[in-house]
């Protein structure tokens, strides 16, 4: 095949940049993309000298710059070109009115030889007319331009131009950027900027396809620009995509590095292909390329990520075989995976061993055993971490300071929790929403909403907002204090103020009206959350069934049980419990019995809270044998009954003045080495005072007394009512006085 050669102009190098050299009747490059195959080849100075090689027999030429100028066009570019060259602002902006992007290729192509002046042009057509609307071809000169000149920045957001432009495709970009190279100089770096300018653009598979049209059209990226396009796609989870752009960079002859091995080495282990790493570093070494500490910190950070930290152990045994010494990052992922894995006392030895080693920890190191000891809700062993992290000189950080302030506050050391945000402020860290929001949740859970209110205005006062996390922190306050009223204004200015308020939002709000008893109102934020497209989960519709059936509304219930199965939403243990409930509190025992067998066949085996429930189902409707036999049933599979279920039959036995079979349970609870409480007692003696037993009655309250359980308001209740049954007034006012003596308050209903 023939080929045939473009005459090139001749060129020179100033300050390591490739400017060429016209005279002005040199004519414009035609270049023809469907002809001509580019190829490029880099000096040492990254100096880029390309030429075009035919492939078959030429097609139409394609001509980027017009040599075709109207005669009105021509004199408005030579009245552009000499106010440039005369410095003549005023009159140049002037002409600039009718520029064109066709005209601006034109005034380029005469500055080509003028780097300087070719610059100027652009910071002038830049700062008058922001939003010149410009071609790709007239975004690609300037940008070939300003990658000549470093100014690197304005180029990229040309580029940036480029990749928006609606309609505009990656060959297109491409294509454009190639055909100027010619007529306005080039250097490889063009092409680099465009893959990364792609990458931080977050257009990964953008960014992909020009770099493969790159590669078509014989185009060369450099390995670092690669490697960028590489990281972005693992990062971001486009792993298949990552090995297929890994091929075309090996295929076309790219010098590979260590940052690409690494790159590679991650994407296989975020498919968690640990068996291939190996193999793929052999070959790496046959290409020249040798694993190195990043390698295997990498690998390491994948096994712990994993939960494999025997794995990991066994990676970091071998570092001295290789030659490698662990460093602190090394170390911190081995923590992470221990404490990933609830190994925290191995975590701490291996920070003793850090030590040891002469290794200095960081804060991150103390901030993995911080929040690992914090989510145990172990304070004193969180304190003392913290405290460790001074005396060895490491300052703590916000992470530090969070956990330790969330663990205390979470657990009601509220006063604490507050000496640690104003240590942490004095050390100079700025709070941030975050920790304004943790503090305010523990005084919220501990119900002094007056200091989560002043906490907020001092938030508000330094300039944080508050975000769908503070809102839901405050109404969850709110809910439990039963000021539903206020959450109610609190859920208004929430909207009113743009937030959008999410999924935890409605459900805190709905268990709130239900555990107040206002289902309808319940049900319209449960429509109001449908509505917004937010979808509600068994929670939801478990706090929604639970409140219709302590309401005594079953069939309410159940058309929300039969709404949550057509959404596809199953129902789990706690949702037949409610049920199960509901049918037993309203005297449905049939029911009751024939949805736990429907539980059953589903696979959900009754827990002990179902079982009491049905042991309670059994009393109400007065059917004591088979209160008793479900309680043999209960403990033949193998389900172990505790107090609840021995006082709910107790309670039961007495209500039927079947005394004898109630100490009976007490003797079996007692074998069983389950503990007489209150209630028991209280059940025991109200039956004693039913029968008019009243010296049996005293001596149950001596009993409690004596073995340290405290009588309640109830206790006193039935002694009470018990010797006024029997007209002892003087037993009763003596009951009573005894009664306030202790700090009960009594009804005076007797």
């Amino acid at each position: 095949m023939a080929v045939h050669r473009l005459p090139l102009p001749k060129s020179t190098f100033r300050s390591g940049i490739l400017s060429s050299k016209f005279t002005s009747s040199t004519p414009l490059l035609p270049t023809n993309f469907n002809s001509f195959k580019l190829h490029t080849i880099y000096s040492p100075s990254n100096t880029a000298l390309r030429f075009l090689q035919t492939q078959s027999t030429p097609g139409p030429l394609y001509d980027p710059v017009s040599s075709s100028v109207s005669p009105s066009d021509s004199f408005l570019l030579e009245k552009i070109l000499f106010s440039l060259k005369q410095n003549n602002v005023s009159y140049l902006r002037d002409s600039l009115l009718r520029l064109s992007p066709s005209l601006l290729l034109q005034v380029l192509f005469r500055c080509r030889e003028d780097l300087h002046l070719g610059l100027k042009f652009i910071g002038l057509v830049s700062y008058y007319f922001p939003n010149f609307k410009h071609s790709s071809l007239s975004l690609s000169a300037m940008v070939h331009f300003l990658v000549r000149g470093r100014r690197l920045s304005e180029a990229q957001a040309c580029i940036l131009r480029m990749v928006r432009k609606r309609g505009v495709s990656r060959v297109k970009v491409v294509e454009s950027l190639i055909s100027t190279c010619f007529n306005f100089g080039s250097i490889g770096l063009v092409y680099d900027l465009l893959v990364r300018t792609y990458v931080q653009a977050k257009k990964l598979r953008e960014g992909s396809e020009a770099f493969q049209i790159l590669r078509r059209k014989g185009v060369s990226v450099s390995i670092n620009a690669c490697n960028k396009l590489l990281g972005g796609l693992v990062r971001t989870g486009w792993v298949d995509l990552a090995w297929e752009i890994y091929g075309e960079v090996v295929r076309g002859g790219i010098e590979l590095n260590v940052y690409t091995l690494n790159i590679m080495v991650n994407a296989l282990c975020k498919d968690r292909k640990f068996e291939n790493v190996m193999f793929f570093l052999s070959d790496m070494e046959e290409k020249g390329v040798f694993a190195d500490i990043v390698t295997y910190n990498t690998l390491i950070r994948a096994y712990c990520r994993e939960g494999l930290v025997e794995e990991a152990f066994q990676l970091l045994n071998s570092f001295s075989s290789r030659g490698m010494e662990p460093g602190v990052l090394t170390y911190n992922a081995i923590l992470v995976g221990l404490c990933k894995v609830g190994k925290y006392d191995r975590a701490k030895g291996v920070l003793i061993e850090m030590l040891q080693l002469g290794l200095t920890p960081n804060a991150a190191t103390y901030n993995i055993l911080l929040v690992e000891i914090c989510r145990r809700d172990n304070i004193l062993e969180a304190q003392e971490i913290f405290d460790e992290m001074s005396r060895h000189g490491v300052l703590p950080d916000l992470v530090s300071f969070s956990s330790l302030i969330g663990v205390l506050a979470r657990n009601g050391h509220l006063s604490q929790a507050l000496m640690y945000f104003r240590e942490m402020e004095r050390s100079g860290l700025v709070p941030d929403n975050v920790i304004y929001t943790i503090l305010i949740d523990g005084f919220c859970r501990n119900g002094a909403l007056s200091d989560a209110l002043k906490m907020r205005d001092e938030m508000l006062a330094r300039g944080f907002f508050m975000d769908v996390v503070t809102y839901n922190t405050f109404l969850n306050g709110f809910c439990k204090k039963k000021m539903l009223a206020d959450a109610d204004m609190l859920f208004k200015e929430m909207v009113e103020r743009g937030m959008v308020p999410d999924f935890y939002t409605f459900t805190t709000l709905i268990r709130g009206y239900c555990k107040d008893g206002n289902m309808d109102k319940a049900l319209n934020l449960f429509e109001t959350m449908v509505r917004s497209n937010l979808k509600p989960d068994i929670v939801t519709y478990n706090t929604l069934i639970d409140g219709f059936c302590k309401a005594g509304e079953m069939e309410r219930a159940k058309e929300l049980w039969d709404d949550m199965i057509r959404k596809d939403i199953l129902p789990n243990h706690i949702s037949y419990g409610i049920v199960i409930n509901g049918f037993c509190s309203s005297g449905l025992l049939p029911q009751a019995l024939h949805l736990c067998d429907q539980m059953v066949e589903k696979g959900i085996r009754p827990n002990l809270v179902t079982c009491n429930t049905l042991i309670k189902g059994y009393c109400r409707s007065g059917d004591m044998p088979k209160a008793y036999e479900y309680l043999s049933k209960m403990i033949s599979n193998g389900i172990i009954p505790d107090s609840i279920s021995y006082n709910t039959l107790i309670d039961g036995y007495l209500k039927e003045e079947n005394l004898e079979k109630a100490f009976v349970l007490i003797n079996e609870m007692e074998k069983r080495g389950l503990q007489l409480n209150v209630i028991t007692y209280n059940s025991i003696l109200n039956g004693f005072c039913a029968e008019g037993r009243m010296q049996e009655a005293e001596h149950v309250l001596r009993k409690m007394i004596e073995i340290g359980i405290n009588p309640d308001r109830a206790t006193y209740s039935f002694l009470i009512n018990g010797h006024v049954s029997q007209d002892n007034m003087k037993e009763a006012f003596r009951f009573h006085d005894e009664m306030l003596q202790r700090g009960l308050v009594p009804d005076d209903r007797f």
